[in-house]
């Protein structure tokens, strides 16, 4: 089988588990009578897995052996960022907290925390773009992370939830929110960077293949 059919079963199959787990914890918390759409639809998880998913689904299908146009691999570089950090926030500082619980159903935790994330950056490992993203461009992809924290913050204002610990002034006030806020947004600039860096022909990654072929 040619390695480019490979490529777009794989983001296909990878798109369609990621978008199915949203659909299942919709229908569990539904189920549940514990659904609360603007609550689910506020959490980063789920905005960057639904973004990932399909775009991991289109980049699936728009892929040829030419490669794939500038847009979609613009795309695929910002869902492989959000899914990244997702990965990071959350192993870095949700992940311990003890009789949380994250999901409804257990195993889509796995899925949405650990195995999505894997399965882009592997993505953009395994299949990098072509075209060069200069990495003052990526930057660009740190709009969506900062509009969600003044999203949460302002909306957390006012319905008195937020979606995570370390968004809510509550226990530490918000210097702690900033704190937390600065030290993720320096976080998600290095992994700009490590993005960008492994796009183009002339990338260390394209550099590397080339080497051991």
């Amino acid at each position: 089988m040619p390695a480019i059919t490979l490529v777009r079963i794989y983001r296909a199959a990878f798109g369609l588990l990621g978008l199915s787990s949203l659909v299942i914890e919709l229908a569990t918390l539904h189920e549940r009578h514990r659904l609360h759409l603007g609550n689910f639809l506020s959490y980063f998880t789920v905005e960057a897995n639904l973004f990932a998913g399909f775009v991991l689904l289109l980049s699936g299908f728009a892929l040829t052996a030419a490669g794939e146009p500038a847009w979609l691999a613009f795309l695929r570089g910002a869902a492989t960022l959000y899914l990244a950090i997702t990965g990071l926030v959350f192993s870095l500082l949700l992940a311990g907290l003890e009789g949380v619980e994250f999901t409804a159903v257990p195993w889509d935790n796995l899925v949405l925390h650990y195995v999505m994330p894997a399965v882009i950056v592997g993505d953009w490992l395994i299949a990098p773009t072509r075209r060069r993203i200069a990495f003052r461009s990526g930057l660009s992809w740190l709009a969506f992370p900062l509009a969600y924290v003044v999203y949460s913050l302002i909306r957390g204002h006012s319905t008195h939830w937020y979606p995570y610990p370390f968004l809510d002034p509550g226990p530490r006030g918000y210097t702690g929110v900033i704190q937390s806020s600065i030290g993720i947004a320096l976080t998600a600039a290095v992994l700009v960077w490590i993005v960008t860096l492994l796009t183009g022909s002339g990338s260390l990654l394209a550099r590397a293949r080339s080497l051991a072929a």
